[in-house]
């Protein structure tokens, strides 16, 4: 999506930037994980198939992906490369035609040392703001594996209900109305996020 394609989000655990050819390399590593593969239900993809797919991503008005930094490490000297605090992704699709307010979300926090330190949690809020914000979101859907208990906990905790299990897909359908005390809270739990420009617009 070229809407946040110049900006980045500063929050305190973590900072979402664009998408950027510089990020394939390390996400394509991190893909090789059949671990990951099985977390998030992709396929393995060669390195072309990858930096395709982060062109592609760009260019979709229906796919908004932020690289989830270590926040800590990319503010620890001036002159740390990216590719080095990156952590995982957070993603909102907007695939439903015939409902442009319903985005469904999406996380990863690939790199091990990165998990368990409420990463996740703060990526999913921010992305969660930019959404209900500038796109135009008032419903949110996660769909998680269901054995996938971090990720079922987290969004639980985030207001997140569950509406749908899929014993085909063996997956757990969540989902959170925005209505206006839910839109309250989440703009106070993202108060601190601080929205500035970003230099590389590739």
């Amino acid at each position: 999506m070229r809407l946040n394609q110049n900006i980045l989000l500063l929050g305190k655990k973590v900072v979402l930037v664009p998408y950027t050819a510089e990020h394939v390399p390390r996400y394509h590593e991190w893909m090789k994980s059949e671990e990951l593969q099985r977390l998030t239900a992709s396929e393995p993809l060669t390195l072309e198939q990858e930096y395709a797919m982060q062109c592609s991503w760009r260019e979709d008005v229906d796919k908004c992906t932020f690289i989830v930094l270590d926040a800590e490490k990319w503010q620890a000297q001036p002159g740390t490369t990216e590719e080095s605090c990156m952590a995982g992704d957070v993603n909102l699709f907007l695939t439903d035609v015939g409902d442009p307010s319903l985005g469904e979300i999406e996380v990863m926090i690939a790199e091990p040392s990165c998990r368990g330190k409420g990463f996740g949690t703060e990526a999913v809020l921010m992305m969660m703001s930019y959404g209900v914000t500038k796109l135009g979101v008032t419903k949110f859907e996660a769909k998680i594996g269901q054995g996938n208990e971090p990720s079922l906990r987290m969004f639980q905790k985030l207001h997140f209900e569950q509406v749908a299990v899929s014993s085909v897909f063996q997956e757990v359908t969540l989902r959170l109305m925005m209505n206006e005390q839910e839109r309250q809270w989440l703009l106070e739990q993202t108060s601190h996020v601080e929205e500035k420009p970003y230099g590389d617009g590739s």
